[in-house]
């Protein structure tokens, strides 16, 4: 079931929002990481309803440990676009923020964030324990939006090798 924001994207005949069709894409980012031998992240930053920026997660590949898609977007988005820009910008991502990435957003400033895998869903698939939640991070500054094809996502995970 779409979720209401406020954001200027399409919009459902009830006037909530559609997230699924850029949940859909940053999931299949996550499954292109995944299977590139990175870990199974995949974001998409939109703007009135189109993607302007991709990223999917590359830790393995560029031998990086900062290449978390949702960090490398905020860092994107702070070099190319303008602060209003950003405030108008809606970031999908495969599973929400980790502390780092949404440290990285609240720089950014992004309108909001939409997630498909919960932070606390994730000591499931990794064995960790669950980090400090993106809301608590991003409160006052960017909303927070999830889950969103949920199922969809976590079959993302269930299919990596954690």
């Amino acid at each position: 079931m779409p979720i209401p924001i406020d954001s200027d994207v399409t919009r459902n005949d009830d006037g909530t929002t559609d997230h699924e069709p850029h949940m859909r894409r940053a999931l299949a980012l996550a499954r292109e990481a995944a299977a590139r031998g990175d870990e199974p992240f995949g974001s998409v930053l939109v703007r009135d309803d189109t993607e302007i920026m991709a990223e999917s997660n590359r830790i393995n590949t560029a031998d990086d440990i900062r290449r978390h898609p949702e960090l490398h977007l905020a860092y994107r988005a702070c070099r190319e676009l303008s602060p209003e820009d950003r405030a108008d910008a809606v970031m999908y991502t495969s599973t929400e923020p980790c502390p780092m990435c949404a440290g990285g957003m609240v720089r950014a400033g992004f309108d909001s964030v939409v997630y498909s895998v919960g932070g606390d869903e994730i000591e499931a698939f990794t064995g960790s324990p669950a980090a400090t939640r993106a809301t608590d991070i991003l409160d006052g500054v960017t909303d927070v939006v999830g889950p969103v094809l949920n199922e969809a996502g976590r079959g993302v995970h269930r299919e990596y090798d954690w």
